[in-house]
């Protein structure tokens, strides 16, 4: 077996690796929390869990923790502590990550402090599974440009990870981390085994790993790599989870999700134009054409697939965290328009979430059908009590009135939760109505979270299309998230304090987020949570070798395979002449009938075939046109002028 070790890494390295550290060199004396700081730190966690978290049942007693008298031993043990005494300071973290991961969830965590907040631990390379007959099998899938190792190149297949077999080594560090399903742990595990944000997961035990790998000509190697460390830059837009707003308030994200796709973005594309040469590479022989220029790059990317099945658009969403839903759907629906109406793959995979506004609000352009938000609810906590009379009546802020009743009477019922009331206005998530015309095949995978999870759940409840997952559960992040920070703040505003606040100032830099609203499903499923059960795909594709060397182009085949298998519906409308000769035409194809409002009131309903139909309206018109377009009874298609 021929053994070699990473080189030096080169000036054309990406920025964040040119000044990276070795993790041994970077956790030589980290950290200088005292004990009074490692208390209060402790104390806050008390605090989220027990007033706060909306999940404390459910999490007892689906995975047996007991995070409260966890702390609480903590907490003891430092008491009895002395400053001499009391044990390192990583040690601390590991302890406190530790009662935080237990939960299983990755909207509720215990953020470090400096140095490790900005920091991330990564290896310069990337590694993704792919399936064969049922099992799993592991290859390099990118390389950090400019670092090369002989005989080590994208595709190479990896058999152990320091003398573990690579499935095994997968599967022990998805024990390490918080994904709510089985799924969800397995593809972190894989995520985290090349790369780590500090911020949120404790930096790794070994110095450097090697690998074991099979290069393309079938000769057995090994591959020695250091871990390393480098200061990820800041995110240049997105929500401010700290500051009171309906934005703060309204966030469903995966931290740690934003954080790996920002890493992986610096490391393997550190330029938008970079990433749109190197991230998604063009499968061979396809005619996929080029991408469409976007306002957000951060967000989208958008392109025409050509399949054996027909010529689709693909639209890929890295993420909801914006602070401007309208925008977000604007730009949606702009680059939409540029795609073929003959169907739109809508890729979801890796998404972990951001503004659940941006999220149910996306729903509404792709399909005929009024969409209902997910219903979301407290726990009756006295606290949880106190923050929302505290913001009854604030629309600039919270607007948490429509929780209060139902808390108030849970004093007397007992009731474990408030009533369910969506975060989404119905009103603001219905003003559009159905843009994209065409059929809608969603992908999905267990990296999928929060937000995204939301996203999910509606367009399969709302029966907008087939779900396509390359895993068998999204990764079940049913909440609403908000940090201590917001929670901090949230009893200072509006003045003057109704009461002392037990929120206190972190040290250190130190942050915590926490679970403050569960989120129900609708349609088939309604009451159904939506944390830890998630959504489970209508089709399960498992990913080939092709997928990760070529672009998914096995993935985007199935996927081209159900859009052409769906039936197709258009409807065109607008109208002509005006007053008494006002004439409404509707131009149609796959229908057998249209339904024509008025004002949002019945005007009549019509029969029609393929080609022009022309409806008489008489009067003039006030208020817009909805015209609804059917097939054999079903809705298929709707327009507004």
């Amino acid at each position: 077996m021929d053994t070699h070790t990473r080189p030096a890494a080169a000036a054309s390295l990406p920025s964040v690796m040119q000044g990276a550290v070795t993790l041994s060199a970077f956790v030589t004396g980290a950290g200088d929390l005292t004990l009074d700081d490692r208390l209060r730190i402790v104390d806050q966690a008390l605090v989220l869990f027990e007033h706060n978290y909306v999940h404390l049942s459910l999490k007892r007693a689906m995975h047996a923790v007991e995070p409260v008298q966890a702390l609480r031993l903590l907490r003891h043990q430092l008491e009895i502590s002395t400053a001499e005494t009391m044990p390192a300071e990583v040690d601390f973290h590991r302890r406190l990550l530790a009662v935080f991961t237990s939960v299983r969830d990755l909207h509720t965590n215990y953020l470090l402090p400096a140095p490790f907040a900005d920091k991330i631990a990564f290896l310069p390379f990337d590694v993704e599974e792919y399936g064969v007959d049922g099992h799993l099998r592991y290859a390099v899938s990118h390389l950090v440009p400019g670092f090369t190792a002989e005989h080590f190149d994208a595709g190479v297949e990896i058999t152990h990870w320091n003398g573990v077999p690579a499935d095994r080594a997968v599967l022990s560090n998805a024990e390490r981390f918080a994904g709510s399903n089985s799924e969800a742990r397995r593809a972190r595990g894989l995520q985290f085994l090349t790369r780590r944000p500090l911020r949120t997961a404790m930096a790794p035990d070994e110095q450097w790993v090697v690998v074991g790998y099979t290069d393309a000509g079938g000769t057995a190697r090994e591959l020695r790599s250091d871990w390393l460390v480098a200061t990820l830059p800041p995110r240049p837009n997105g929500v401010d989870a700290g500051r009171v707003s309906p934005a703060a308030a309204a966030l469903g994200m995966d931290l740690e999700m934003e954080l790996n796709q920002r890493i992986r973005k610096a490391l393997f594309a550190p330029s938008a134009a970079e990433r749109r040469a190197t991230a998604d590479r063009r499968p061979a022989g396809s005619d996929a054409g080029e991408e469409l220029d976007t306002t957000l790059p951060d967000y989208f990317r958008a392109r025409r697939v050509t399949t054996g099945h027909g010529t689709f658009g693909h639209l890929r969403i890295f993420g909801f965290n914006i602070d401007d839903p309208d925008a977000f759907i604007a730009e949606f629906l702009r680059l939409a328009g540029q795609l073929p109406e003959e169907g739109l793959i809508i890729d979801v995979r890796g998404n972990g979430g951001g503004h659940i506004h941006a999220s149910e609000g996306l729903l509404q352009v792709l399909t005929p059908r009024r969409i209902d938000p997910e219903p979301t609810q407290f726990a009756t906590t006295s606290l949880n009590l106190r923050i929302c009379r505290r913001h009854r009546d604030n629309p600039v802020g919270l607007a948490l009135g429509e929780w209060v009743e139902s808390m108030e009477q849970a004093v007397q019922t007992g009731a474990a939760y408030s009533r369910g009331v969506p975060i989404t206005p119905p009103d603001w998530a219905n003003a559009m109505g159905q843009r994209y015309q065409g059929p809608v095949v969603l992908v999905t995978d267990a990296l999928c979270y929060s937000a995204t999870d939301i996203f999910a759940a509606g367009f399969q409840d709302h029966g907008i299309g087939p779900v396509v997952g390359v895993d068998a559960n999204t990764g079940a992040g049913g909440a609403n998230v908000w940090t201590h920070e917001l929670l901090s703040e949230v009893l200072r505003q509006p003045p003057p304090p109704d009461g002392e606040s037990p929120y206190r100032p972190l040290p250190g830099g130190a942050g915590m987020r926490v679970s403050i609203r569960r989120t129900l499903r609708v349609g088939a499923q309604a009451g159904t949570p939506l944390e830890d059960l998630g959504v489970v795909p209508d089709v399960l594709h498992e990913m080939t070798r092709d997928d990760l060397l070529h672009d998914n182009r096995d993935l985007l085949e199935e996927a081209g395979a159900l859009l052409a298998a769906r039936p197709v519906g258009r409807l065109r409308a607008r109208l002509t002449g005006s007053g008494g000769a006002t004439t409404l035409r509707c131009d149609t194809v796959g229908l057998d009938r249209v339904d024509v409002l008025l004002a949002s009131r019945p005007f009549g309903s019509f029969d029609v075939v393929d080609g022009a139909r022309d409806v008489p309206i008489g009067r003039s018109v006030n208020g817009g046109v909805e015209v609804l377009g059917f097939a054999v009874g079903n809705l298929v298609v709707a327009t507004r002028l």
